[in-house]
């Protein structure tokens, strides 16, 4: 399973860190990850994976009540997605 995971808010201290603790706690690698802070916003998008097939519904609702408690949007979407859009 791959997926792509997308973070945006204000910037503060901890996000990286709270989203990263949380991916490990889900059981899932960061195989590649980008960010920045566009003036006061901070965006970063993770390329995560794991050798297990995932339940989206339940990564979603986790990520999703992380970002209620860091103040930021969380999604996540699965790379096949993005594979069928470019196949059409």
């Amino acid at each position: 399973m791959k997926a792509i995971i997308t973070v945006v808010g204000k910037d503060k201290a901890g996000i990286v860190a709270g989203v990263s603790a949380k991916i490990a706690e889900l059981d899932l690698n960061i195989d590649d990850i980008t960010q920045t802070v566009l003036d006061e916003f901070f965006t970063m998008m993770m390329l995560v994976s794991s050798e297990e097939k995932k339940d989206f519904t339940v990564l979603r609702s986790e990520l999703e009540t992380l970002g209620e408690g860091l103040n930021v949007k969380i999604n996540i979407q699965s790379t096949a997605i993005f594979d069928a859009m470019h196949n059409l």
